[in-house]
């Protein structure tokens, strides 16, 4: 049960999607229900051990899971698959416009960053597809990005946080660091996000 565990949680991982405990029940684990906390604390010990990938419960009351690198990398460098690399770029260029915002921004103010990369909601990119799909829809889903309807706004506005995956897979501080590499600035200059950074890694 334990290596059949392991081979499904890798490959619910390739698309990046938290895994439901009920899916490991129905799929994998069925009717060795009761062994169900050990089996799990077994293939989580294999998934670290052989591939460096840690098992994480991101949310106790739903009961689901994902699995992070654990395996050290190269600053501001993530481990993952050619095609995926882009879309990853991509992300980490959100998440630290996210950060130096102050954790926290519009839909509005997202898109119109997006513009003066030459990324546009409506149209479709050549690397990333339809980029609205990608940043509502995918990594939401893959819980990089998390989006809250701002309240008492008409036409609804939304903001756009980093998610519970980017929280535990994505260093504040190698954001930081590039930030002010691009800008060829001290990270100290924004005292704020240093500060954090510091505190979370």
């Amino acid at each position: 049960q334990v290596s059949e565990l392991v081979q499904f949680l890798l490959v619910k991982d390739q698309k990046k999607i938290p895994i439901k405990r009920a899916d490991m029940l129905k799929n994998v684990i069925r009717e060795y229900r009761d062994a169900y906390s050990e089996i799990v604390n077994k293939a989580g010990k294999t998934l670290q051990e052989v591939f460096g990938l840690q098992l994480v419960e991101i949310d106790s009351k739903r009961h689901t899971y994902i699995l992070i690198n654990n395996l050290p990398c190269a600053e501001g460098k993530y481990l993952c698959r050619d095609e995926e690399k882009e879309k990853m770029g991509l992300l980490l260029i959100i998440l630290s416009f996210i950060f130096m915002k102050g954790n926290s921004v519009k839909d509005s103010a997202l898109w119109e960053f997006l513009h003066l990369l030459r990324v546009y909601p409506g149209r479709q990119h050549q690397v990333f597809g339809d980029v609205r799909k990608l940043v509502t829809e995918e990594f939401v889903r893959q819980k990089y990005l998390e989006i809250t309807p701002i309240p008492l706004t008409d036409p609804q506005e939304f903001k756009y946080q980093w998610g519970p995956r980017a929280e535990k897979e994505i260093s504040k501080k190698d954001v930081l660091n590039a930030v002010a590499k691009i800008q060829g600035k001290d990270p100290t200059f924004w005292s704020s996000q240093y500060s954090e950074a510091e505190a979370t890694r």
